[in-house]
């Protein structure tokens, strides 16, 4: 592997340190854009030129316009806007409300707690964002503190925790939509391999919340409506993607039946319907966007000898699969925690996770695994990242107090590094089938010219 330059690292380096310098002097991450801090990266890079073979400047935006068009990314982009079209369809036909409610009114009341964690899992796994899934359900979580006198930091907690949950297995996910295309997976096989790594951390958070104390006398007997036929585009998302069908067919199918639903329940009329798709698919325009201009950044990162510098020092010490996968955690981790973006760290990591999984014959689908789950835990304990900053203002607590109570984004991040030590679960993906099919048949041939050499 070659050694490559460190100077082609400096664009990112630039963003890195533009970013948080912004974010730590005003006191807020949201007051440097990520579009504009990608773009003033992207405008060093095409400045740069590597010493050995140096480029026109044409020829650096030639490079950079091949990156960012690269098909994998167009994918990408548009999954971003079918998705985006899906949540505001699913919203205004009244889905979320529905999903939400359906839960509340079938919770035990000795329950409540770890019943509030499986609501938001749910809510985040049929919406696809943490955000939306935060901004939903965390007044009914602080209503029902107030009405206990339980800790509101704690409810707070217990709802971030549950919508970290649907940002990393959800298939409208972005990140889930990022992890897949950039190692080029189904979002079957990656959902397969992530499911079983988190499960025992879903069920350890769900023991411990049903131990807390909580006075659940002031909250029974409340009425919750909605409606099962307004759930019906989440299930059936769900259920055409662990089929295997392709995504868009996927998600168009989804923005179809809940156009239907919308239009018998008088939602909206025919003219509301496009404009929902079309504030929908707006509200993904910056990450589709982000994600092209990252894509020539990293382009041209490559020519410089960035990428390879990087994809070195990371692995000239790591011998084994286990020492590769955790070099995979561990570099998302930090781009993560420097960006505040699970989705954007995906993207940024996910051609180096690639060829880092190549070289060490890891599977693909498990790299995608390894790529959300640490992406998203991180960003759920973040305190200056979105979604405790959201929650924190609604509760009137500090992002800070609530980060010790995320007790399931802490579980996450041990069950991935146990999932790592102990290499399990051994989940192929299509790609190491069709590898070991091939070498069979190569092996049977050769015996073949043998038995012939032989007669």
């Amino acid at each position: 592997m070659e050694k490559g330059n460190f100077k082609g690292m400096l664009p990112l380096v630039i963003f890195l340190v533009l970013y948080m310098f912004t974010g730590l002097s005003t006191g807020s991450f949201e007051n440097m854009p990520l579009m504009i801090g990608i773009s003033i990266a992207c405008a060093v890079a095409l400045m740069m030129n590597k010493k050995d073979d140096k480029k026109s400047f044409d020829e650096k935006v030639t490079i950079f316009c091949k990156g960012a068009g690269d098909h994998t990314l167009i994918l990408m982009v548009i999954i971003f806007m079918l998705a985006g079209a899906f949540y505001g369809v699913a919203n205004a036909m009244h889905a979320v409300d529905s999903v939400s409610n359906l839960g509340l009114s079938i919770l035990p009341s000795n329950m409540i707690l770890p019943g509030i964690f499986l609501i938001a899992c749910l809510l985040s796994f049929a919406m696809g964002t943490s955000m939306g899934t935060v901004a939903a359900l965390a007044p009914i979580a602080i209503d029902i503190a107030e009405k206990t006198g339980s800790n509101v930091a704690l409810l707070c907690g217990i709802v971030v925790g549950g919508a970290m949950f649907g940002d990393n297995l959800s298939f409208i996910s972005d990140t889930t939509i990022a992890a897949t295309r950039t190692q080029e997976v189904t979002m079957k096989s990656k959902f397969k391999a992530n499911i079983l790594i988190v499960l025992p951390a879903v069920l350890v958070n769900v023991i411990i919340l049903a131990l807390q104390p909580i006075d659940t006398s002031a909250i029974t007997g409340g009425t919750y409506s909605y409606n099962l036929v307004n759930i019906l585009p989440y299930l059936l998302v769900i259920v055409l993607s662990l089929v295997g069908i392709n995504v868009i067919n996927v998600m168009t199918l989804g923005v179809m039946s809940g156009l239907v639903i919308g239009l018998l329940h008088g939602d909206f009329g025919l003219t509301g319907f496009m404009k929902t798709i079309h504030e929908g698919m707006m509200g993904m325009q910056d990450m589709a966007v982000i994600a092209i201009l990252v894509g020539g950044l990293v382009a041209v990162m490559k020519y410089l000898g960035g990428i390879d510098w990087l994809l070195y020092n990371l692995t000239k010490g790591v011998k084994t699969k286990r020492g590769a996968e955790f070099s995979i955690a561990a570099l998302v981790s930090l781009i993560d925690i420097a960006t505040t973006n699970n989705t954007i760290s995906i993207i940024a990591a996910g051609p180096l996770a690639r060829g880092i999984a190549d070289r060490f014959n890891i599977s693909r689908s498990r790299t995608a695994s390894i790529l959300d789950l640490f992406s998203s835990a991180f960003n759920g304990l973040l305190p200056y990242a979105g979604q405790l900053l959201v929650v924190g203002g609604l509760a009137g607590v500090s992002p800070v107090s609530i980060m010790p109570y995320n007790w399931y984004s802490m579980l996450m991040i041990a069950a991935g590094c146990v999932s790592i030590l102990l290499q399990i679960p051994t989940i192929k993906d299509e790609r190491d089938v069709r590898t070991e099919e091939a070498e069979a048949s190569d092996i049977q041939l050769e015996e073949t010219k043998e038995v012939d050499t032989i007669n």
